[in-house]
């Protein structure tokens, strides 16, 4: 199955709770995504989403100098982050229960499957 339209409506919750026990930059949280089973998940759109949930004003960010390398700029939760954390778990618990409803095989003696233009 191709989850990448599934990743689009739920990238954000995503990546707010991955960063809602511990900071991370770019790169970070794509590599966490994707150890956390969102392997389809794109560079290009957690960067997106990042500057998004920054402009939102649900995350804060600050850059911590590297001798090896370039800064890094990491992205921090804040109040309104964790806020628009919860609605999209309660959000997502209501979605994920009325998919698993429709999704799961009848096991009613009164509710058969039908094909289109079979009789009732």
């Amino acid at each position: 199955m191709d989850t990448t339209q599934l990743l689009k409506g739920v990238l954000d919750a995503a990546v707010l709770a991955v960063v809602q026990h511990d900071d991370g930059y770019g790169y970070d949280i794509v590599r966490r995504l994707r150890d956390a089973g969102l392997g389809d998940v794109g560079d290009a759109s957690v960067y997106g989403t990042l500057r998004r949930l920054y402009s939102a004003g649900a995350l804060s960010s600050y850059v911590v100098p590297s001798d090896g390398g370039p800064h890094r700029k990491y992205y921090a939760i804040n109040a309104q982050g964790r806020d628009m954390l919860a609605t999209q778990r309660t959000d997502w618990a209501h979605f994920a229960s009325a998919m698993s409803g429709l999704l799961a095989e009848s096991t009613s003696a009164n509710k058969t499957l039908r094909t289109i233009g079979e009789n009732r």
